[in-house]
């Protein structure tokens, strides 16, 4: 019995190894797609998930090849050494450092959890050594030789895939090839309800209140508390509305609400739970976009009287002159207006101002004096805006083609950014991209991205206007107004 163990003991496990490499390559291979997508997942390998996916498909057919010819079999049992080392220690660091446990990879990782497939790699790997040992014993060789090789593969093997989780955790945070992490259920949805129209957008919160303005009716004010049970409306009194108005806005910084055009140089301010709005500023500055400081100080986006481009600048109704210019911040690339386009937004204490450009990767990251503390590039690869200008008989300019939109919209919350995102990345499904707005985070002190996240879409609509407070992101989506739970602890 025991010499019918030694005759076929090596033979047994290099058909069990063959029969492990072989499944695990196939699986991967009829299901190619949703093997990369699973490796970009990955928290240690996802920058090298293209690579890799061809890498462990090859190798793993190249050791099946070796291990079940006889004059290769010894060099079939090194390579299934090295594979069964890597991937051992690759599960270990994804249970114990990695940022969080993904979902199971396919093929036998389906079948089994982390845990239970680590103990069955370190089964196997302990099968390849005394295979290695008994082979060569039968050659009338004592292993030692073979088990100091073993051990150098192991050490080797171990090395390139601790090199691999380091510099693709780099590459991921800081220098990202538009590869998307998805992150595990970062956001839960907790509550709905159901607006009846599509015209509503969130203005602001304050205590325990949702504000929500309305396109189609700019001095009706919506209130509904954090429950989503009550529903209030109310009509605010503006002191003069003899204006050519375009576009008015709401927005709320407690204690006060404010509404503004922009196109009209004129901003209204009311005391929350009043109706009544007054004017305090008039022919002060022209702007499109604005952002509210403190009760008496804003910033804005306007054009220069000089050549019309796009500029940030900070009004002070207190100070003389109210406006102040900061022409260096936005940086032309084309015409400085089109190419410089994007959303100006401010946290919730009016202590840091973010301006994120809609047709290029890149965010700036600002104090409250518009003073640049980062220029910090979101991770797709558009670093120069893909639009083209076409100058009119009138000397007006209008787009020359459809833009290539990179950024939609951006909400700050403390230190992270969400970014809504307009591109599909690396081993994504155009599915849940069509079905869905993609959010990146990303960490404005560490200068990193973080990971993405879904939000659904509902009927074909898309999310149009959000906001983070505390512990829960609000979003209208469509006619729809969720309420999602904010896991912080997945962004650390």
């Amino acid at each position: 019995m025991i010499s019918f163990k030694k005759k076929f003991f090596v033979q047994t496990v290099s058909i069990l190894l063959a029969l492990l490499f072989i499944y695990a390559a196939a699986s991967k291979l009829f299901d190619f797609e949703a093997f990369q997508l699973q490796l970009a997942q990955s928290p240690l390998l996802s920058a090298y998930a293209g690579i890799i996916s061809y890498a462990i498909l090859i190798i793993e057919f190249a050791v099946v090849i070796l291990l079940l010819i006889p004059k290769t079999n010894k060099i079939g049992l090194y390579a299934s050494i090295g594979l069964m080392s890597a991937f051992t220690l690759y599960i270990y660091l994804i249970l114990n450092y990695s940022d969080f446990v993904p979902c199971s990879c396919g093929g036998i990782l389906e079948k089994l959890g982390w845990t239970e497939h680590l103990i069955f790699n370190i089964f196997f790997l302990v099968l390849s050594f005394i295979a290695l040992v008994v082979l060569v014993k039968k050659l009338g060789k004592s292993g030692l030789k073979e088990l100091g090789i073993g051990g150098l593969i192991v050490i080797f093997s171990c090395l390139v895939v601790v090199a691999l989780f380091r510099s693709s955790e780099h590459i991921i945070k800081s220098e990202n090839n538009f590869t998307r992490r998805f992150l595990p259920h970062p956001v839960l949805i907790e509550k709905t309800k159901d607006l009846n129209v599509n015209s509503f957008y969130l203005a602001g919160m304050e205590e325990e209140l949702l504000y929500l303005g309305n396109i189609s009716a700019p001095l009706i004010v919506t209130t509904i508390d954090t429950s989503f049970n009550l529903f209030n409306q109310n009509h605010i009194l503006i002191d003069r509305k003899d204006y050519n108005f375009r576009n008015v806005k709401l927005q709320i910084r407690e204690p006060y609400f404010y509404l503004y055009d922009g196109t009209v140089p004129v901003i209204y301010r009311g005391s929350l739970g009043d109706s009544v709005a007054r004017t305090i500023s008039h022919n002060d500055a022209f702007f499109n976009q604005m952002v509210i400081l403190d009760s008496m100080r804003f910033g804005i986006r306007t054009q220069r009287g000089s050549d019309r481009r796009y500029t940030l600048g900070l009004l002070d109704l207190k100070r003389s002159p109210k406006v102040k210019l900061i022409s260096d911040i936005l940086q032309a690339q084309i015409d400085g207006v089109f190419d410089v386009d994007g959303s100006l937004i401010c946290n919730d204490s009016a202590t840091k101002l973010v301006y994120t450009y809609v047709y290029r990767n890149q965010f700036i990251v600002m104090d409250s004096t518009m003073k640049i503390n980062n220029r910090i590039h979101t991770i797709d690869t558009t670093t120069h805006a893909k639009i083209t200008i076409t100058r009119l008989s009138n000397g007006s300019k209008k787009m020359g083609a459809p833009p290539f939109t990179v950024n939609k919209r951006s909400i700050i919350a403390g230190k992270f950014l969400f970014n809504e995102s307009n591109l599909k990345g690396q081993y994504e499904t155009s599915e849940s991209w069509r079905n869905s707005s993609i959010i990146d985070v990303y960490n404005t002190d560490r200068q990193q991205y973080i990971g993405s996240f879904y939000i659904n879409h509902k009927k074909g609509e898309a999310l149009s206007s959000w906001l983070v407070m505390g512990n829960y992101l609000y979003a209208i989506v469509g006619n729809e107004l969720r309420r999602y739970k904010i896991r912080w602890e997945v962004f650390i």
